[in-house]
């Protein structure tokens, strides 16, 4: 396999990688005896499991997996486990509890806004944000206006 493909998906120096599907994460790993790549969803209490030995085949397994867990919580009449409700609990030292209310006063807003933005700030600092895809609907629209052009 060559180097290149590994790269993309292992671009830090621990030897795991993260894949996103419909909300859901596969946190993957590289089995460098058995040559394969395997992987598991991290972000649900229910058990995902994936595995492939390029990269095409294990993307595809992983969207598989999904894929399948939803129609199979479907045929059951169950709700899929939700990946993030995006509500978490904190507990932290009343002393920062204080300061971080504080600044988010001065900065005119609420304690969860201040969360939010300067966690989402953390997370840009540490790894580059990813370029947003264009849904379809805002690339036909671009087409349309390249052509009346």
């Amino acid at each position: 396999m060559s180097r290149g493909i590994l790269a993309e998906f292992f671009h830090d120096s621990r030897s795991d990688a993260m894949m996103e599907f419909k909300g859901y994460l596969g946190k993957v790993e590289f089995d460098d005896e058995a040559g394969v790549f395997h992987g598991e969803v991290v972000n649900t209490r229910d058990v995902i499991t994936f595995q492939g030995v390029t990269v095409d085949e294990l993307t595809e397994a992983f969207r598989d997996s999904v894929n399948d867990y939803l129609e199979f919580c479907s045929s059951r009449g169950e709700l899929p486990d939700k990946p993030f409700s995006g509500q978490f609990v904190a507990r932290i030292p009343p002393d920062l509890h204080r300061e971080v209310s504080m600044a988010a006063a001065s900065a005119g807003q609420s304690l969860n806004a201040w969360v939010a933005a300067t966690l989402e700030s953390a997370i840009h600092s540490v790894r580059p944000a990813k370029p947003r895809t264009r849904s379809k609907s805002s690339r036909r629209a671009s087409k349309v206006r390249q052509r009346s052009a």
